[in-house]
């Protein structure tokens, strides 16, 4: 059995992320104490589920959050092992969010505003913030595309126990992915936006990809980005993680980022099982079949 710890801040879409995880199988538990936890680890094997794994939903009107780092380790001594899914975004995209649909903010009240309540539930979820597995900001997602993540993410990652790439392509004028584990620039590249007849295709179209690998400079960025990641991912796997996002990012996150984040995933889909693609910018999340899977099959 596995334990997967589901937190984060109010309107960064937790209740969205039990609910695709729920879809998938697992079993879900919302607003857990989180006193409780070692004891529900000790019982878990006794849950009659398929998937083998629980989810357990934790938020700042959990009490004892401040004991959380003891209680994580008294979790470790159960062997029962977990993860820690954390979802995050910023204040102002919160804020908004809480307008729009007039909800109430869990921690608000009479004498603690919104802008308050928020900065308040930052301070009581850092003790699981700071040790999450993985940490997803949602500012620049929406409910369709953090579905997909969490369903390709965690469904990768509890199928396998290896290692699950994703390589994301953005645009640097609508912000820098805040969950990245690397961030290339590739703006320095040839940019196809320029050619009028490649200007409303996309990295993943074949005039734009033919533009692309015919530049010297294109090439050179490929091959020294894929030597830098094949010295330091394995030293990611040997440390156990779970996860690794690279981002790849050129200015609109059309062409070349789209492109580059392409090409790194065919190459490492040949050396790992689990590697993800995802193009912000285009709304597009997808999983690459691995080469070395297909092999062994």
């Amino acid at each position: 059995m596995k334990i997967l710890i589901v937190s984060g801040l109010s309107g960064a879409g937790k209740t969205i992320a039990l609910h695709c995880l729920e879809d998938m199988g697992l079993y879900c538990i919302d607003n857990l104490p989180v006193a409780l936890l070692p004891a529900f680890a000790e019982q878990s094997e006794q849950l009659e589920i398929e998937q083998k794994c629980v989810a357990l939903g934790v938020d700042a009107r959990t009490t004892a959050l401040s004991d959380m780092p003891a209680l994580l380790q008294r979790l470790e001594r159960t062997k029962v092992p977990y993860q820690v899914l954390f979802l995050e975004a910023y204040d102002w995209v919160l804020i908004k969010r809480f307008s729009e649909t007039r909800r109430k903010h869990p921690l608000t009240t009479a004498d603690l505003p919104l802008v308050d309540a928020i900065k308040r539930e930052r301070i009581l979820l850092e003790p699981l913030a700071s040790r999450a597995d993985i940490r997803i900001n949602t500012s620049q997602t929406d409910v369709h595309q953090l579905r997909d993540l969490i369903r390709l993410r965690m469904g990768l990652c509890f199928s396998t126990g290896l290692l699950s790439l994703l390589f994301e392509s953005f645009g640097f004028k609508y912000g820098i992915p805040n969950d990245a584990d690397f961030v290339f620039d590739v703006r320095c590249l040839p940019n196809p936006h320029w050619e009028t007849q490649l200007r409303n295709l996309t990295g993943r179209d074949a005039a734009v990809i033919n533009f692309l690998e015919k530049q010297a400079q294109v090439k050179k960025m490929r091959e020294d980005l894929i030597g830098f990641l094949e010295t330091w991912i394995p030293e990611f796997e040997a440390d156990n993680r779970n996860y690794l996002t690279v981002a790849i990012g050129c200015t609109g996150g059309q062409h070349r980022s789209v492109y580059c984040a392409e090409q790194l995933a065919q190459h490492f889909s040949q050396q790992h099982d689990s590697v993800l693609v995802r193009h912000r910018e285009l709304s597009v999340v997808t999983e690459r079949l691995s080469v070395k899977a297909d092999n062994e099959s």
